[in-house]
């Protein structure tokens, strides 16, 4: 019986909920660094002053950090030495780090996705190799210094693909599974042990899912895991889903569909809800939807959906509004639904 449960846990992928072991909470703090550079503070609901990642662990139980990287940044925020002090902040406190690796100078997202200007001259092949340096490059430096990424995302809400229009999915879909080949041999070369992501955005929409990771999968591109943003507001916005409860349990269907038919965990990767200091009552309707994706994605999702992360919190109204912190720096009802 013993012989017969390793081999079963053997023939498992990589991001299966066995070999994954537990749900994690996190949260994206890319804008930390350059926060505190310009002389932000952080506090508790206390008023008493707190490091920002120490906050989120030891007050909201986040397991974990995600950190995007950029390739040649204008001011160095999410560069590769800025990702790698972050990282280490994360690691003396025992959480774990996600990378995501945008290929780009700055921000890449289903609506832009640009070259970083190194690689502007590149054809097809140099583009795949300098994707793959770049990534292996990033997580060495990192594993030279004793953290070794949990998870890697190769792109960020490739939703449309990437490096475009290079890697353009409806120009180019053999060349967009090209750079994600390229991006997880590179993950798996130097750090085996690290689940690869692809990310895609609008987790409630199962067409899109189907469609662009059978389009990986269909040209060789390989995963391990489904990374997927969960925005109620924004869906709504753009009239793609009539209220949040109905976002919310169109993503977790999702969810159940794709790690079946993939055979892939799935991580929302991204969540948010907005803070608006005015309407106390719409935080608490941000804590209520927050709970609730946690709880359904741990309990109602068949034991594939591995953590849900939240998109910098610790952002201020005035230059995001999804954040959970309030304009003074401190956490708003919404961060309770981590805790509840």
């Amino acid at each position: 019986m013993e012989l017969l449960i390793l081999l079963l846990f053997l023939l498992l992928p990589l991001g299966s909920a066995q070999a994954q072991g537990d749900f994690v909470k996190g949260a994206d703090i890319g804008w930390l660094t350059a926060q505190e550079q310009h002389g932000q503070k952080f506090y508790d609901n206390t008023g008493r002053q707190r490091e920002l990642i120490e906050l989120l662990k030891t007050d909201y139980q986040m397991g974990a950090v995600r950190l995007r990287v950029w390739v040649n940044p204008k001011d160095g925020w999410c560069g590769r030495d800025d990702v790698l002090q972050k990282a280490l902040r994360a690691k003396a406190l025992g959480m774990d780090v996600m990378l995501c690796f945008h290929y780009s100078d700055s921000w890449a997202d289903p609506g832009k996705q640009p070259v970083p200007e190194a690689w502007k001259k590149y054809g097809y092949r140099k583009m795949r190799r300098a994707l793959a340096q770049h990534t292996a490059d990033v997580i060495t430096l990192l594993k030279q210094h004793g953290v070794t990424p949990r998870w890697v995302q190769v792109g960020n809400e490739t939703s449309n693909g990437m490096l475009w229009d290079m890697g353009h999915i409806k120009k180019h879909p053999r060349r967009y599974a090209g750079f994600i080949r390229a991006g997880y041999d590179a993950v798996k070369k130097v750090s085996p042990e690290s689940v690869v992501i692809v990310h895609l955005d609008n987790g409630f929409d199962p067409h899109l899912y189907d469609e662009n990771l059978g389009i990986v999968l269909k040209y060789g591109g390989k995963f391990d895991m489904i990374g997927m943003s969960l925005y109620p507001y924004w869906a709504m916005e753009a009239n793609r889903e009539p209220d949040a409860d109905q976002c919310i349990m169109d993503c977790m269907a999702n969810i159940r569909r794709v790690a079946e038919k993939f055979n892939r965990d799935v991580m929302i990767v991204e969540t948010g809800f907005l803070v608006d200091e005015q309407h106390p009552e719409v935080m608490e309707q941000g804590r209520e939807q927050l709970r609730r994706i946690i709880r359904e994605a741990r309990n109602e999702c068949n034991g594939r959906c591995r953590g849900v992360f939240y998109w910098e919190p610790q952002s201020l109204p005035g230059a995001y509004k999804l954040g959970a912190f309030s304009s003074k720096g401190a956490p708003t009802a919404i961060m309770d639904g981590f805790r509840d």
